[in-house]
């Protein structure tokens, strides 16, 4: 049966690499660039929808087609991946961590064909990694939290326990503390696979537990699965954060803000760049400073923001972009600061 399982596995992966390969002889009609979405989906109202944006926005602005491509789950990125770099194209561009070695892999094999992954660090001349400072944006968030509560406490969930997420846990923290330093903050992840981004179920059932512990503010790390911390913010009377795209207007007067990572901008540029026969390997950093993450402040969350939230977090955002304040990355440290 296990023999049986393996065999089955392997072959829905080649089936899925033969209908990228299929596609993008029918649908590509000459194009030389192309995007692959992780397991969370084009439309999943965060990241992938986010980067998604950047395509859109390069597509209407230059008239060149850009075809795109999903990974459904870690181990079919390397298939999905192969496919797409055979048909020599100038530049694929790979949404998510996940596809950090799958993208080093196919790399070193196509050397030729240009890589950008967003959110991972994948070795490789013909590879530029765009990471992002998110826990600068997250440390915002977590000013607005700690000011906005007034139960003192606050939650966080996230998609899996991984250092990309804890990065975001640890900014959120160190926000929160610097206004109110013995604040509670319950953390809870949603799983330990990809399916971990997909799970809006799960992610409503660990915000109504931290509800119902007493948190009153929770910021949701985990792409699709965080749409169901978010509805049961709303549907409790408690505040939300959002997360990568401004989500905001999901939920008027339950979203406190949005930590927006400016994927869409990162995605546009590399497609700008390829369109232009441009391309630089190595990692690019993406923080305050340079425009890569920040706090959503609109006409859907201004009622919640009170003009005190907004210039605490507008004096915190100078001090971390003016290096005043610097906030610890989890990753760099290995530890978030008590």
């Amino acid at each position: 049966m296990r023999k049986f399982t393996r065999k089955f596995k392997h072959l829905g992966m080649a089936i899925a690499a033969l209908c990228v390969s299929a596609s993008a002889s029918a649908d590509m009609a000459g194009a030389k660039l192309a995007i692959v979405y992780d397991a969370g989906g084009k439309f999943d109202k965060s990241f992938n929808q986010s980067a998604a944006e950047g395509v859109t926005r390069f597509m209407k602005e230059t008239g060149v087609k850009v075809f795109e491509a999903q990974a459904n789950y870690d181990t079919q990125a390397e298939q999905v991946l192969r496919a797409l770099a055979r048909k020599k194209l100038k530049l694929i561009i790979s949404i998510g961590f996940s596809q950090t070695q799958p993208v080093q892999r196919i790399a070193a094999e196509y050397p030729n064909v240009h890589f950008v992954i967003i959110d991972g660090n994948a070795q490789g001349k013909n590879v530029n990694s765009v990471l992002f400072k998110e826990q600068e944006g997250s440390y915002l968030v977590g000013v607005a939290a700690a000011m906005a509560s007034k139960t003192k406490t606050i939650s966080f969930v996230g998609g899996m326990d991984i250092p990309l997420i804890r990065a975001f846990a640890c900014g959120y923290a160190q926000g929160a503390k610097a206004i109110v330093p013995k604040i509670a903050i319950m953390q809870n992840m949603v799983g330990t696979t990809s399916a971990a981004w997909n799970d809006p179920a799960k992610g409503g059932e660990l915000a109504r537990a931290q509800f119902d512990r007493g948190s009153d503010v929770v910021f949701a790390v985990a792409g699709g699965s965080g749409m169901g911390a978010l509805q049961m913010a709303k549907e409790k009377g408690k505040l939300a954060i959002g997360v990568d795209s401004n989500q905001n207007y999901l939920y008027p007067g339950t979203m406190l803000s949005s930590m927006v990572k400016r994927v869409d901008n990162a995605t546009y540029e590399a497609l700008v760049k390829a369109n232009q026969n441009q391309f630089t390997p190595g990692i690019t950093f993406e923080g305050l400073k340079e425009g890569g993450v920040d706090w959503a402040l609109d006409k859907y969350n201004r009622s919640v923001v009170t003009p005190e939230i907004e210039k605490r977090v507008l004096a915190a955002r100078d001090d971390i972009v003016s290096g005043k304040i610097k906030v610890v990355d989890y990753r760099a440290a290995g530890s978030c600061p008590q």
